[in-house]
């Protein structure tokens, strides 16, 4: 069953970016121009999501601009990398606003960079649009308890990842399983939603190995061997990116997928690990085994929207979008929207702005969650296959879920992340 809104208000980002380049002359919010400050992993393993980030908030600009702006304000971006630190996060988000006069913030990839912005984007009083950390906590503590009203996540947070629960419950011959999972929050979270719903599903299933990979792991031979050790049906495996596509082909080498039933990727629908493991999809060296979702993937939903997207977005950039260059072009759009319904920049009136707002984006419809200010949207997991239609791997076999039966709704209750 597919969930119901009843919207406040209906937006469109192809109404959006129609209206003509002959728009208002001048900007009446009392700005010459309207300064987006964007940040993400720009540097090291992770970088691509960084470079994504960049390009997906890049295009949403240009396509605006074109159009005649935001009530005919130009936009103009600076980009700056989190290198995936804290620190480097919070002495950003303060350059670019104190410095460089950023109205609104972007970005970022790291949850514990998520975490330390959060009381910062209160002094600093500046929306931050996150769109990638996925850390349950950022909205469910920092806004649901702490009321930070600064903060508001366009991506799907870790929820994403329980959504295998939904996926194999039916699957009665995958019955024990076990984890390879990344070593800090992001890896307990999620391994501690796919356990507590599996649970519900089936109560015959069995969790009977983790291994925690710490971050930046290059070698994962060991923490393989310790879970086939434990004969589970199915792996569970949560580190990201260049690791995903690493921890992959070494479990390709120790003949993983000859033994297991099924192997879900937890984010393993980013365009950097299909790229990474585009000659093993084709030669079926997964054996139809391996399974993943993503925050976005480019191949769903089927609509004109999510197509045209790609198609000026891989002519642009030559690559596929990824879903953090989704959710932050999604999220510059959003702005849009929220700042011509409150015809202000004040922090204010644009989260009062928000309230309500139901807009379609290349990933679907979002919703605006007011109590946590997470919107919320569908995206459906499936196997990895070899598409013709598209130059890297794709997500197949789709199963879409009832956002209501896998987010977490509030009030929102402690997660337990014991091991």
């Amino acid at each position: 069953m597919r969930a119901v809104w009843v919207p406040l208000v209906v937006v469109s980002l192809l109404g959006l970016a129609s209206w003509g380049a002959a728009g208002p002359a001048t900007c009446p919010l009392g700005v010459p121009v309207m300064r987006l400050g964007v940040q993400g992993a720009a540097s090291g393993a992770h970088a691509d999501y960084g470079r994504q980030i960049e390009m997906g908030a890049q295009l949403a600009i240009e396509e605006i601009n074109a159009a005649g702006g935001i009530l005919g304000c130009r936009l103009e971006m600076r980009f700056m990398d989190e290198e995936l630190r804290p620190a480097t996060a919070v002495r950003n988000a303060r350059f670019l606003v104190t410095e460089w006069g950023a109205h609104f913030l972007y970005g970022v990839d790291s949850s514990g960079s998520a975490m330390a912005l959060g009381p910062v984007l209160r002094e600093l009083d500046r929306v931050h649009f996150f769109t990638h950390a996925a850390t349950h906590r950022l909205t469910e503590e920092l806004v649901a308890q702490q009321g930070i009203r600064q903060i508001v996540r366009v991506s799907a947070p870790v929820y994403q990842d329980a959504v295998a629960a939904w996926l194999f419950r039916d699957m009665r011959n995958v019955r024990r399983w076990a984890t390879i999972g990344a070593d800090y929050e992001y890896g307990y979270a999620a391994w501690a939603l796919f356990r507590e719903q599996m649970r519900r599903f089936r109560p015959d299933v069995q969790f009977v190995g983790a291994a925690w990979a710490p971050f930046l792991t290059q070698d994962f031979s060991s923490h393989i061997a310790a879970v086939m050790a434990t004969n589970p049906d199915g792996i569970f495996a949560t580190p990201w990116a260049g690791e995903a596509v690493t921890l992959l082909r070494q479990a390709l080498l120790q003949g993983v997928f000859d033994r297991v039933q099924v192997w879900f990727q937890a984010m393993g629908g980013s365009v950097d690990v299909l790229e990474g493991i585009a000659q093993e999809v084709r030669e079926g060296r997964f054996r139809g085994k391996l399974y993943a979702t993503a925050r976005y993937i480019h191949n769903w939903p089927n609509t004109e929207q999510n197509r045209s997207f790609v198609s000026r977005f891989a002519k642009r950039w030559n690559r596929m979008p990824n879903y953090s260059a989704e959710t932050t072009y999604s999220a510059v759009y959003i702005t849009k929207a929220a700042v011509e319904r409150a015809r202000s920049l004040r922090t204010d009136r644009v989260v009062d702005a928000l309230r309500g707002l139901r807009i379609e984006t290349p990933a679907g419809v979002r919703v605006f969650r007011a109590e946590d200010q997470q919107f919320v949207y569908t995206v459906p997991a499936g196997k990895v296959v070899a598409d013709p239609r598209y130059p890297i791997p794709v997500l197949g076999e789709l199963k879409v879920f009832d956002p209501r039966e896998y987010w977490r709704w509030p009030p929102f209750q402690p997660l337990d992340l014991s091991k």
